[in-house]
């Protein structure tokens, strides 16, 4: 069946429809990672959106339920140059095909997502339909996607109740803002005990259970969108607590001490990001997934200082907060699959952990 994705500034691509046949108005940006399809269709962090993967081919190694982020996948709609219909691997369960289908996700496959990838980047993420009805009117879709906006989606993925990965060593709070499963197992592999909480937890509630360390998760939408959110952040950063956070929670930690952030033309969404610890001044090779960023120009350097730098195009890629046993990154640490170089930086929450005890 044929399958339009229509863009707010008028260009139309046809292709073929794959998943669900529903029609979707969403977010479209796109993912430069080579692997990694499903750990990015059940990334949390895609909320909101539809997600354009600019490597050619997709789905040739199926489906293997072991290693979703979630339980479920959360984009919108997925978008993709090829699909590969009889997927071959030795630990493949099931199709993107049916995977689609069976969470009623809709998505569109066959048209040029090089020249969908460089219309994002000439002019900026925008927003689009994915649709099957071939007698569509421009002038009546175009008004409803530019209307279009993600909204509180944090309050739409994260857990609906507390929940605890045992451990034997540090007692950590991870708040779940929409967290991949691949943080607390990191930290939940190197001995700590993970209770997680749901997003609207209150600073108290966490803070009366006495934890050695604080974990704020990546999550979607714009940062500033998570207004009650940001005032219990500002009661964990008040507290002498260590806090390591991650994306979402890395610009929610900004925003609470009185920084600004932004957002960018289309964002970082891939395996292959470089950037710099201002520290050491050496380059990690990094998965990102955002399309807001800290605004360097309002930080208060009483309160924070730069402490990574993406070496692409200059912008902020963590923060290290003085007087306190904080820092916060914008990229992935617990990035699986992809890189792991700047998996160490689990290594040094623990690290600040124990010095505080």
């Amino acid at each position: 069946m044929k399958a339009f994705l229509i863009l707010e500034d008028g260009h139309v691509f046809t292709g073929t429809s794959i998943g669900s046949q529903k029609e979707v108005i969403s977010e479209i940006v796109f993912n430069t990672s080579m692997t990694g399809y499903l750990e990015v269709l059940t990334d949390p962090s895609y909320a909101g959106q539809a997600v354009c993967m600019t490597y050619p081919l997709i789905g040739n190694y199926g489906i293997c339920y072991d290693d979703q982020e979630s339980l479920r996948p959360w984009p919108d709609g997925y978008i993709v140059r090829e699909l590969s219909r009889l997927p071959s691997n030795f630990r493949c369960q099931d199709t993107i095909q049916n995977f689609l289908k069976k969470f009623d996700i809709p998505g569109i496959a066959g048209i040029d997502t090089r020249a969908l990838t460089k219309i994002l980047r000439e002019k900026g993420t925008m927003n689009g339909m994915i649709t099957t009805n071939e007698n569509y009117h421009l002038d009546e879709i175009i008004p409803k996607l530019k209307a279009y906006n993600t909204g509180k989606v944090v309050e739409k993925v994260t857990c609906s109740e507390k929940s605890v990965l045992k451990g034997e060593g540090f007692e950590v709070a991870l708040l779940d803002l929409g967290a991949k499963n691949n943080i607390a197992r990191s930290l939940n592999e190197r001995g700590c005990e993970v209770t997680i909480y749901p997003a609207l937890t209150t600073a108290e509630e966490i803070l009366a259970a006495n934890p050695d360390g604080i974990m704020l998760s990546n999550g979607p939408g714009d940062p500033k969108e998570c207004v009650s959110i940001i005032k219990e952040i500002k009661k964990l950063y008040d507290s002498n607590v260590p806090i390591f956070a991650i994306c979402l929670g890395h610009q929610l930690m900004a925003l609470a001490t009185g920084a600004d952030t932004h957002k960018m033309k289309y964002g970082h969404r891939g395996g292959n990001h470089p950037v710099k610890d201002l520290a050491t001044g050496r380059v990690y090779i990094s998965s990102q997934n955002h399309g807001y960023v800290v605004d360097t120009d309002t930080l208060d350097p009483n309160v924070a200082v730069p402490a990574f730098v993406n070496v692409n195009d200059g912008t902020n890629e963590g923060l290290k907060y003085v007087g306190k046993n904080i820092f916060t990154v914008q990229f992935h640490p617990e990035a699986c699959p992809g890189p792991q170089d700047s998996g160490y930086l689990f290594d040094r929450f623990l690290e600040m952990m124990g010095g505080n005890k």
